[in-house]
């Protein structure tokens, strides 16, 4: 059967390696948990489609063995009867009756198998979807941790982006310090050298000065008398 082969391929399915392909194991897993839900509905409805065509084909095994029965007891009567054409035409009847049961027993042996088949995919099926459901938290859990961790990593390689910085920004003010120093340095250089004896002129011209505001000072005091 089609149905037998399809979900079959189902039960073969590795789930884990499913979610290792997927991009967001935590969608992918409540994506795949409703897929194979969709999945347990139809399995259920070709597995109640098989268990009937099961119980219909045992069921006519089972009539066609009381017609058996009951026309190898109807030959007995008519042997005992002293009808023994009775009794042939009987036994014919019967036999053909065995012949039909035994395909109707063919059947139902196979009947029987894809029933069992389908049994064992829809269980294995139903465990499946509760092994995920189970497993589901602990997926998640983990993906969330993974993000976290990878937004931990980022932070940390901002941070060492910082600390270059801050690098760049400490040879950016030496480099400045140096430019400073040497720009007072060029303008210091660029005020020429003091002559010796222009200072010594002006030293001594401040010193007639000061004798001058002495000998005036005296004069005052000698008008006023002190």
């Amino acid at each position: 059967m089609g149905i037998l082969s399809r979900f079959g391929d189902i039960i073969s399915a590795n789930i884990n390696d499913l979610l290792d392909k997927a991009e967001d194991p935590a969608k992918m897993v409540d994506q795949y948990l409703r897929d194979m839900m969709e999945d347990l509905a139809e399995v259920k409805q070709e597995a109640a489609g098989v268990m009937a065509e099961e119980s219909r084909t045992k069921r006519l095994v089972d009539e066609n063995a009381k017609e058996v029965s009951r026309y190898q007891e109807l030959a007995k009567r008519a042997l005992l009867a002293g009808n023994e054409d009775d009794a042939r035409v009987l036994l014919s009847k019967k036999q053909e009756l065995e012949n039909t049961g035994a395909s109707l027993q063919t059947a139902y042996a196979a009947a029987h198998e894809n029933a069992v088949r389908m049994r064992q995919l829809h269980d294995k099926l139903v465990a499946d979807i509760s092994s995920l459901n189970t497993r589901k938290a602990a997926i998640k859990a983990k993906v969330a941790v993974a993000k976290t961790q990878e937004k931990v990593n980022q932070i940390g390689a901002s941070g060492e982006k910082a600390k270059a910085a801050m690098s760049a920004f400490d040879r950016m003010e030496q480099k400045a310090d140096r430019m400073l120093d040497e720009a007072n340095a060029m303008a210091e250089l660029s005020e020429g050298a003091v002559d010796p004896a222009d200072a010594l002129e002006e030293k001594y011209r401040k010193a007639d000065a000061s004798a001058s505001v002495e000998a005036e000072l005296a004069d005052l005091k000698n008008k006023l008398g002190l």
